[in-house]
């Protein structure tokens, strides 16, 4: 409601500055020539102020570091944007718990069947600590290459 009106008022000064602005360039013809300088100097003047006013606001949002900064005007946010705003970080949280969760489950699985494949095996588990079966192995792999 309130941005509403800021906005329709927005407007009204807008559209009153545009008649203003028609008017004076109506009459701008029959000026002096000192007077007719004089406005346009007074002009430039304005937009250089113009100019440093939008400047200084956009100094003050890229002050504000890295991060992009959503406002609504001079509106506080509510306990609902401030919740809406935490949501993302709590997602993100939650989603890397879940794969935290899911990657130690996979290991443990590969674990599990490597253990079930080792005590299953017609091996006996003590005969892949031995050396020489480590040399066997590696010497096995580099003839079937």
């Amino acid at each position: 409601m309130t941005n509403s009106i800021q906005y329709q008022n927005q407007l009204a000064q807008d559209r009153f500055g545009l008649q203003v602005a028609a008017r004076l360039s109506d009459a701008a013809d029959e000026l002096p020539y000192d007077i007719s300088e004089r406005l346009r100097a007074a002009r430039a003047q304005a937009l250089g102020k113009r100019k440093i006013a939008v400047m200084q606001t956009a100094t003050s949002v890229a002050a504000s570091g890295s991060a992009g900064v959503l406002t609504f005007g001079n509106e506080p946010l509510g306990w609902w944007g401030r919740a809406a705003a935490a949501l993302p970080l709590v997602a993100l949280v939650v989603g890397l718990i879940t794969i935290d969760t899911i990657q130690n489950d996979r290991r443990a699985n590969e674990l599990a069947e490597i253990d079930a494949a080792l005590l299953t095996d017609d091996l006996p588990p003590a005969a892949y600590t031995d050396p020489g079966f480590a040399q066997f192995l590696k010497l096995r792999a580099g003839q079937n290459q």
